[in-house]
C-alpha cells in the first residue's frame, strides 16, 4: 500500500486500553534525548508549549515492515502522521506551539533518514533505551523481537503534560483533532 492507497477503514483501529490515562498532569523527567538535528533535547526544560507525537516506527522504502504489521491495531501510519505534522507545522506554531517533535524508539540514523526523506521542519527524538517510556509508563507492544511505543500525542506546557491524546487513529487525521483542541485551549 502506498501513502495514497491507505484505506484506514480496512485496518484494525486501536482501542483505548487505559494505557495513557495516568499521563495528564505528570511532570516530564529530566532526560536528554538525541534529536535528528544533532541536539540533545530535555522535554522537561523546554519553555512554552511543546507537542510530541509518539509513533511505533517509521518504515524505509527499501526495508519491509514486520510480518503482519498492518493487522496490529494502530501500527500502520507513521509516515502519514509525520507528513501531517509537517504540513500543519506553521499552523501549530501560530496556535502557540513553541516546539514540535516526533518520538520513537528507533535509533538516530533510521530517524535521520526519515526526517530528511519527509522534509520535516522539526526534529525526531530517539528513546531507543526506553528511558522516557519507562519513566512515563508509556503504552507499548512487541513485534518481531522489538518493543515499540503505541501511538499517542502529548501536549506539554512548561515541562508538565497538559493533555494526552490516545489512542490516535487514523494517524494522518489526528493533527486536525489536535488543532481543534489547541484552538479551544489556548
Amino acid at each position: 500500500m502506498s501513502l495514497e492507497e491507505v484505506d484506514w477503514s480496512r485496518l484494525p483501529p486501536p482501542v483505548d486500553d487505559g494505557g495513557a490515562d495516568h499521563l495528564a498532569g505528570m511532570a516530564l523527567p529530566a532526560l536528554a534525548l538525541p534529536a535528528t538535528d544533532g541536539r540533545r533535547v530535555d522535554l522537561s526544560a523546554l519553555p512554552g508549549r511543546t507537542v510530541v507525537y509518539i509513533y511505533p516506527m517509521t518504515g524505509r522504502p527499501d526495508v519491509p515492515l514486520p510480518e503482519g504489521w498492518d493487522m496490529i491495531p494502530g501500527a500502520r501510519g507513521c509516515t502519514p502522521q509525520s507528513c501531517a505534522f509537517r504540513d500543519h507545522f506553521a499552523e501549530l506554531r501560530r496556535l502557540g506551539v513553541a516546539n514540535v517533535f516526533g518520538l520513537s524508539v528507533q535509533e538516530g540514523d533510521w530517524q535521520r533518514e526519515a526526517a530528511e526523506r519527509l522534509h520535516l521542519p522539526f526534529a525526531l527524538l530517539s528513546d531507543a533505551g526506553l528511558a522516557l517510556a519507562d519513566a512515563l509508563r508509556l503504552p507499548r507492544f512487541r513485534v518481531a523481537g522489538m518493543t515499540l511505543l503505541k501511538r499517542l500525542t502529548l501536549v506539554i506546557d512548561e515541562g508538565r503534560i497538559t493533555r494526552a491524546f490516545y489512542p490516535v487513529f487514523p494517524p494522518d487525521a489526528h493533527v486536525g483533532v489536535l488543532v481543534g483542541w489547541l484552538k479551544a485551549s489556548p
